[in-house]
């Protein structure tokens, strides 16, 4: 597919309970995990944004020109968390995708807290609704405790610290439109987010069908 492409859309995504979508290129897996529930402990948050970030030709990437010791986890098996630090004080948690060697990852967004909010409140005080305790990529690791302490870990193994659970829900409707915050390939549309959902991150009206 190439960049920008918006064939092959989906409009509806429910994620296998085993996450085997995840041994796919990013751009088709970042929709397959909305809805999919990223726990942490006691707290956890269902994904309702997404965002997929490429290798070599994905100039936006990490991995784009080549393995680092940041970016190795990127290069790795499927379903591992890759989590780095932005502006020196916000984690942002992924998981990659794709075949070992083929560098790729999904940012995680946004999530809206299903389990744990009691502890989330702590760990994001300048909160003030629960739509924002989880709305925006720093956010949520804040709310769920993720941190560089995290990077690596295999999200599939139920006895890892950081884990996903198949979905509760389905998502009825998937809208896209360009990532933020990036200076490259600020066009392609590869931005996914659950379509009505108040925890999804802002700017949405950037975001249709």
């Amino acid at each position: 597919m190439r960049p920008g492409s918006r064939r092959g859309r989906p409009t509806a995504a429910v994620a296998d309970p085993d996450f085997s979508f995840l041994d796919r290129r990013p751009l088709e897996a970042a929709p397959l995990l909305l809805g999919a529930i990223l726990r942490v402990g006691d707290r956890a948050g269902r994904i309702v944004e997404v965002e997929a970030y490429e290798g070599a030709n994905d100039p936006a990437s990490h991995a784009a020109t080549g393995p680092t010791r940041r970016n190795a986890v990127m290069f790795g098996a499927a379903a591992r968390l890759y989590v780095y630090r932005i502006y020196g004080m916000h984690w942002c948690a992924n998981v990659t995708s794709g075949a070992v060697g083929e560098p790729g990852a999904v940012l995680i967004r946004a999530i809206e807290p299903v389990d744990g909010t009691e502890q989330m409140w702590p760990a994001r005080p300048k909160a003030r609704t629960e739509t924002d305790l989880g709305s925006g990529p720093g956010k949520l690791c804040a709310a769920l405790g993720i941190t560089g302490d995290h990077d690596g870990v295999d999200l599939r193994d139920s006895g890892s610290p950081v884990c996903l659970d198949r979905p509760t829900t389905k998502v009825s409707a998937v809208v896209r439109g360009p990532r933020i915050g990036i200076t490259k390939a600020v066009d392609y549309p590869w931005r996914f987010a659950e379509a009505d959902n108040p925890h999804v991150s802002r700017p949405r009206n950037t975001l249709g069908p």
